[in-house]
């Protein structure tokens, strides 16, 4: 709900960057999924208020996290699973469409994975249905901005206009030979 990889912060990241873009076609896709977060959010946070409940009634409950029962008085917030208060700092937004494509891509994959854990985690039927509606969706987005990134025609290292040196870019350096540790890190991978 309010974390980093939550709900709240792919609706503000993508709309942010719909509103940004120059792309007509980008901006459309971008303003859905955002929009379609805002809805996630919703069920997020009908979820959470659902299972949140009995800390209003039942001590127990409440003692088991006062955070959540006292400054949120049992409903949500925003704050992360750790109680920090949601940032503007979970935003990645560069202006530079592949990139954020890119990172949109990784976004959603960070939520997909949670949601997986979440299922994991939960034994109500109905919640674990709602989470797999939601985790389906991030694929759904994953795959239009895949979409989108793959229309720009540009190779997988094609960032911005300026080029990498050339005598520089294929170059690797072993740095991590782990000759006084427990085993051999220098694997010589074809990287």
């Amino acid at each position: 709900f309010g974390g980093a990889n939550g709900e709240l912060a792919a609706a503000m990241q993508y709309s942010i960057q719909g509103i940004n873009t120059d792309d007509p076609m980008l901006k459309d896709l971008l303003m859905d999924i955002g929009t379609e977060e805002l809805s996630h959010l919703e069920v997020i946070g009908t979820l959470a208020r659902m299972h949140l409940k009995p800390m209003k009634t039942m001590r127990e409950d409440a003692e088991a996290d006062p955070l959540l029962a006292i400054t949120g008085g049992g409903g949500v917030n925003l704050f992360n699973s750790r109680g920090n208060a949601w940032t503007a700092d979970y935003l990645k937004i560069t202006g530079q469409p592949e990139v954020d494509l890119r990172n949109n891509i990784a976004a959603e994959a960070r939520a997909k994975i949670t949601y997986e854990r979440l299922i994991d985690f939960c034994d109500d039927q109905g919640t674990q249905d709602a989470l797999q509606f939601l985790m389906t969706r991030e694929i759904t987005h994953m795959k239009a901005f895949m979409l989108a990134l793959d229309s720009m025609g540009l190779s997988p290292l094609e960032i911005g206009s300026i080029q990498p040196t050339p005598e520089l870019v294929d170059q690797y350096f072993n740095d991590s030979t782990d000759e006084d540790g427990d085993g051999s890190t220098d694997m010589a991978g074809s990287w």
